[in-house]
Order: C-alpha cells, then sequence, then structure tokens
C-alpha cells in the first residue's frame, strides 16, 4: 500500500484525473485530500461525485477546505458571500444550477463528513491550511483555523534553516509531529509550482485555482506528478485569474 497526498482541486476534474493517471494510483492505495474540492474551474460537482465513488473503492481520507465549508454554507443556508463569489465562488454556483435537490443533498452530506485533519500512524499530520494552539491540534481552541489558518507557513517560510529544533526560539508547532502536510497558500505566492519543504512543513498546493497544476504526492518517497496548468486544461475558463 502506497499514501499519497493531493493539493487543492479547486473545480479541476481534469486535473485530478490526470495525476491520478500518471500517479498509477490502484484501490490498494491510501489518498489523503487536502481539501478546497471546489471554486475555481467549471467541474466543482463533478470533484466531489469523484471522490464519493473513490471513498466506496478504497481508503480515501478527504480534509475540510476553506472553500468546501463555504460552498455547504451556500447549500444549505443560501447564504450570499460576495468574497467567496469573487475568489472562485462564482462558477461553483453556475456549475450548481445544474444539480437537482436531491444530488445536492448528497454533496451536503459529503462535506459535512470532511474530516477538520487527519493524523496517521507514523505521526505525520495532515490538514488544510494549519493550526495556532502550541500544544497541537488537539487542543485547538478555534476549530475553523484548520482551514483558515496561514501562519503555520508563513513562520515556516520565514525560520532559518540554520536553527536547530532544540534551540529555545525553535518555533514549538514544528516539533510536535514527524511531517505537516498542507495546502491552503499556493507556493505560486513565492514563485514556485512544484511542493515546498521547509521546517517540517510540505506545502502541496501548487496553484491549481490559477495558473499551476494541480500535484499528488507520495508520502513516504516524496516522488510527485502533475497535471498540465490548469488555465491550459480549461483553456476557455478564467479560473481564479
Amino acid at each position: 500500500m502506497r499514501t499519497f497526498v493531493i493539493g487543492d482541486v479547486h473545480g479541476g476534474l481534469l486535473a485530478l484525473e490526470q495525476v491520478m493517471k500518471k500517479a498509477e494510483v490502484t484501490e490498494k492505495d491510501r489518498l489523503i485530500f487536502l481539501g478546497d474540492y471546489v471554486d475555481g474551474w467549471s467541474q466543482s460537482p463533478q470533484v466531489i461525485d469523484y471522490l464519493i465513488n473513490l471513498q466506496s473503492k478504497q481508503n480515501c481520507i478527504c480534509i475540510r477546505g476553506n472553500h468546501d465549508e463555504l460552498l455547504l454554507e451556500w447549500l444549505k443556508n443560501a447564504k450570499n458571500n460576495e468574497l467567496w463569489y469573487q475568489h472562485g465562488g462564482e462558477a461553483t454556483v453556475l456549475a450548481y444550477e445544474k444539480l437537482n435537490k436531491g444530488e445536492k443533498q448528497v454533496h451536503i452530506k459529503f462535506l459535512e463528513s470532511l474530516e477538520d485533519y487527519y493524523l496517521d500512524e507514523q505521526n505525520r499530520l495532515f490538514v488544510h491550511a494549519g493550526f495556532t494552539n502550541l500544544n497541537g491540534v488537539g487542543y485547538e481552541y478555534f476549530p475553523k483555523l484548520f482551514y483558515w489558518d496561514r501562519t503555520l507557513w508563513e513562520t515556516a517560510l520565514s525560520l532559518d534553516p540554520n536553527m536547530k529544533k532544540e534551540d529555545l526560539y525553535y518555533p514549538k508547532r514544528f516539533t510536535l509531529y514527524k511531517e505537516i502536510f498542507i495546502g491552503h497558500t499556493p507556493v505560486s505566492r513565492i514563485g514556485k509550482t512544484v511542493p515546498v519543504n521547509k521546517a517540517c512543513v510540505w506545502n502541496i498546493d501548487t496553484g491549481a485555482a490559477f495558473k499551476g497544476p494541480l500535484t499528488i504526492m507520495n508520502v513516504d518517497t516524496k516522488e510527485f506528478w502533475q497535471s498540465e496548468p490548469l488555465n491550459e486544461l480549461y483553456f476557455n475558463e478564467k479560473g481564479r485569474n
């Protein structure tokens, strides 16, 4: 059994199908999705259907992203959120006009079932955005930070690579887990299009919502595979650009 982690999909089903094929994923493999399945490209409902089908076949862990939570609020309460609409929600709203009430209920159930985080048998943490409590995810006071926080990645980026874990000023959050895998903040913000490792944190969001590829990575070997850039796969759409 191999374990794969997959970055933010943002409605790009074509990219998801590409990376699954490139990595030669089988039903024996464990898949950990880091969230943000929707908002950006036009196939958000199809991405969720794809994940629901995967969960029926194999070990497939789906973590909650902030965009997934925003979609859930809209589906359940018809809650208008202009900021969400401007950051990928428009494509999702248009796509969901084609679904009937029953299909939407199935998606609501899926969105409600998403995990805040996943901690594996090797003490490796998988979370969409991060956490802030210095004692770890089990002590987080504000669960929304699991899918909204940016301070974990910001701290990892700014950390002096020469600093040792034993140093008095070494961030305690980076001593709690063997590795931490996140999405949420695209590495394209620092000019990258491949997974980036800082301290014990691996950022797998390679900018699929914008002009980057989608990435799937073998958690043990760190070998990764990528789709074509999403703006090329969906050449007649704007995504979140």
